[in-house]
């Protein structure tokens, strides 16, 4: 199986330069500095790498955004990985620190900015100190600094650590915790790529995103496109927990079957047979056993026909927006697996709680909705529910989906009703008679 950027995972020498250079590391920022800037967005643009953080926006089209004449660019990496279940970001920067620095340099040259900056979760402590101690190293051989690998090109990355806040997660919040202020989201427009760190065009990418890129400089974008599905190329890396045999961070070709990484990959059940899984981190609607094979792609978890649609308590389906049914998507990478036996309103309570907790309470409809929402999961976990707070859920839900300003709302309501939906009557019987 193809790996491109797990492939030095367990090598410990590899966090050092020494051993990244011989296993072939900088040798492909090299080319890429003898390269033009849009013939490396055009080979990313080919490799159709979409964005592994959550929203899945194609990479070379966010990058092909930035104003042609702005002055002042901004490249941020988004390594402020809070979302329950998700843990690859982790692994990825802390056993090939290197390959971040180089997708880092090759995509800040590839989009003309001087400076980058790697927003890490703050607690994430030996992950930042591997970070430093290898940006240091890379300082020291040339790589960045006034003359990257001598090509007259300057650059400099700065690690920013975060205070633990999901909402930073954000990629607006992101930008106003790194200025200084407190983390809320920002309306858009304007976008960061028109405006956003201290007020300049700024491009934010996940950690895997970046990471993916130095191999299409090398291999070029069709071979990567290749590795994947029509819109949705190479590889991803899933993080895997729960009842599985072999819970762990897996690089799985775009497009294998959720069925393939539980039960080839994960192992398969530890013991009980499945009964539920959340595919993209704890924002994203559950699936059950009936619907787990279908490829593990954007496009095949939003519009697979194997997932049902969300329902209202009438039976009829929720749209969003006014055009939209519920799906699910990889989001995160995150992949939770639950076993028969598992309590879903204990989990799905222990959601809500958690959004509740981490709405920055900017809009209205998340910061009074994820309270509700974690209140009334909590006294139905307790088999203290009411009549009627089954539908109460799925109105507070359907209040706030697609109502405030950032997603953080959409990630408590869709799963929530979610839950609901697949697993309607463990709600119910939580009510007294």
């Amino acid at each position: 199986m193809t790996k491109i950027i797990t492939q030095n995972f367990g090598n410990d020498k590899a966090k050092e330069i020494a051993t990244y250079e011989k296993l072939g590391g900088y040798q492909t920022l090299r080319k890429a500095l003898r390269m033009k800037h849009q013939e490396i967005v055009d080979q990313v643009k080919a490799a159709n790498l979409r964005g592994r953080g959550g929203a899945g926006f194609p990479a070379g089209v966010k990058w092909g955004f930035i104003p042609k004449d702005a002055e002042t660019v901004y490249l941020v990496v988004n390594a402020d990985e809070g979302e329950p279940g998700t843990f690859k970001d982790r692994w990825l920067m802390y056993w090939d620190p290197h390959r971040l620095i180089e997708g880092i340099a090759i995509s800040a040259y590839a989009i003309r900015s001087h400076t980058a900056y790697i927003y890490i979760r703050g607690e994430l402590f030996e992950e930042a100190d591997i970070l430093n101690k290898a940006i240091e190293e890379a300082y020291a051989k040339g790589y960045l600094g006034k003359s990257s690998a001598g090509s007259g090109w300057a650059l400099d990355i700065v690690v920013h650590r975060g205070a633990g806040a999901y909402v930073c997660g954000e990629e607006t919040a992101l930008l106003s915790s790194l200025e200084g202020y407190r983390g809320n989201p920002r309306l858009k427009p304007p976008f960061p790529a028109i405006k956003g760190a201290f007020g300049e065009p700024t491009i934010v990418n996940n950690v895997e995103t970046l990471m993916h890129v130095p191999a299409i400089v090398e291999k070029g974008g069709q071979w990567f496109a290749e590795l994947g599905e029509e819109n949705d190329g190479g590889t991803r890396v899933v993080a895997v927990s729960g009842h599985v045999k072999n819970p762990g961070v897996y690089e799985i070709p775009v497009g294998t079957t959720l069925t393939d990484i539980i039960y080839k990959h994960a192992g398969g059940m530890r013991g009980a047979p499945l009964k539920a899984v959340i595919p993209g981190g704890s924002s994203m609607p559950v699936l059950k056993p009936d619907e787990v094979d279908v490829p593990y792609s954007i496009d095949a978890l939003s519009n697979s026909e194997k997932i049902k649609e969300v329902e209202t308590s009438k039976g009829t389906p929720f749209i969003f927006g006014g055009n939209r049914t519920l799906r699910s998507s990889p989001g995160s990478g995150a992949i939770v697996v639950m076993e028969e036996g598992t309590d879903m309103v204990a989990v799905a309570a222990r959601l809500m709680r958690f959004y509740a907790h981490e709405s920055c309470g900017q809009c209205t409809p998340c910061r009074e909705g994820t309270g509700w929402l974690a209140k009334v999961c909590e006294r139905l976990s307790r088999g203290q529910g009411k009549p009627g707070d089954v539908e109460m859920l799925c109105r507070i839900s359907d209040g706030i989906a697609n109502k405030t300003i950032c997603a953080l709302g959409d990630a408590a309501a869709w799963p929530m009703l979610a839950f609901i939906t697949k697993f309607r009557d463990e709600f119910e019987s939580r009510i007294p008679k």
